[in-house]
């Protein structure tokens, strides 16, 4: 069994030195791949470096900023490449706790899509302030009223796949970027028939490094499901 943990990065200077051995020392099947998109930081130079020492660490960098979205896909297609079995998904900034990554792995034995949730017992984030709180609960209601997805947190990025998962979904035909990428690759795998488990999780805010949370971002998030929507009745997905 070989888990792949893909990390998107873009200035994290201050937190993927720390991030990836934290990741690493929760399983010995766990290995990394650090898709940097050109941090002026010096993000890739600094994972090059742990490389030197850490065959479990891999790095793809890009020439500019191009997004969550298609920083995920380029993982997943390197992962089902390589003959990976599970892929999760991780931020670097330590809002995921690696010390969950346990969790995932072992409820991915069950479950095609296990997601770290923030929502399936309560609401457990740390330190947000009320406002984007609200937005990010009544956002995942939205989510699952439009769509009837039976996901209490649809925008999570802390996630594990199993690669049937992944090959059965066209990559290429992906939409969607930011948090409505997660929307788009969760109501894919539900409409397909998959079995999607959540795990709850205590998200805990960045403490070093810039969110990059936008108003494009939400706004994405909030016309995605729609599409979606229209999209399954029409069976083009």
């Amino acid at each position: 069994m070989k888990a792949l943990l893909i990390i998107p990065t873009y200035n994290e200077i201050e937190n993927i030195a720390r991030i990836i051995p934290a990741a690493l020392s929760q399983s010995p099947i766990l290995e990394i791949l650090v898709m940097d998109d050109n941090s002026p930081d010096g993000t890739a130079a600094a994972v090059k470096s742990l490389m030197e020492t850490e065959p479990r660490v891999h790095l793809i960098e890009r020439p500019r900023k191009m997004g969550l979205g298609s920083a995920y896909v380029t993982g997943f297609k390197y992962a089902l490449k390589n003959g990976y079995d599970l892929v999760l998904e991780m931020d670097a900034d330590f809002s995921h706790d690696p010390r969950d990554l346990p969790r995932l792995l072992e409820a991915a034995k069950k479950y095609d899509l296990v997601i770290g949730s923030r929502y399936s017992q309560g609401v457990n984030i740390v330190n947000w302030p009320i406002k984007r709180l609200l937005i990010s609960y009544f956002a995942s209601k939205y989510v699952r009223t439009i769509t009837r997805m039976p996901v209490k947190d649809p925008t999570a990025g802390f996630k594990c796949f199993n690669r049937r998962v992944l090959e059965a979904i066209d990559l290429d035909s992906i939409l969607s970027d930011g948090y409505a990428f997660q929307v788009e690759m969760n109501f894919r795998a539900w409409n397909l028939g998959f079995r999607i488990h959540e795990v709850s999780i205590v998200f805990t805010d960045r403490l070093d490094g810039v969110s990059k949370m936008s108003r494009q971002i939400v706004w994405e998030a909030a016309w995605m499901v729609w599409r979606l929507q229209f999209m399954k009745l029409l069976g083009k997905l």
